[in-house]
């Protein structure tokens, strides 16, 4: 026995695509790294913090400049988009990993601040779509 789904249409909100507030979470989280980092004596862990984080939003504009050219073009090829991010991807993470070998233990803060970045893009872009699909239920 089968049931019929209602005739309704699923309805997708959309995902934000602003980095005003996502940047002012990563300021916020910044200013609390590099306070913490000061206070136990080490300083270069925070500009470390704030440079994966810059990195981050860097790499997240140039994303949606890349999906922007792709989406425009007249025979948009999803290969020449997944090449253009796994370049960059394997160069923000080079850097970063240069860092954190160079500079121990404080060059860590590169990687953190690339993953506490990306934790904050992500949240920003799944918590209103959640949101968005509760109210739906």
């Amino acid at each position: 026995m089968s049931t019929t789904v209602p005739d309704s249409t699923s309805y997708y909100p959309a995902a934000p695509t602003g980095l005003v507030r996502p940047g002012i979470i990563a300021a916020v989280a910044t200013v609390v790294v590099g306070v913490l980092a000061v206070v136990l004596g080490h300083p270069w862990f925070a500009v470390f913090f704030l440079a994966g984080v810059v990195l981050m939003f860097v790499n997240t504009k140039l994303v949606i400049r890349a999906v922007d050219n792709v989406a425009t073009a007249e025979n948009p090829r999803k290969k020449l988009l997944a090449l253009n991010s796994a370049y960059r991807l394997g160069a923000i993470t080079l850097l970063a990993l240069v860092a954190a070998f160079l500079v121990r233990p404080d060059g860590l803060g590169a990687m953190f601040g690339l993953a506490i970045g990306q934790v904050i893009l992500v949240l920003n872009t799944v918590i209103p779509v959640m949101k968005g699909l509760r109210k739906q239920l």
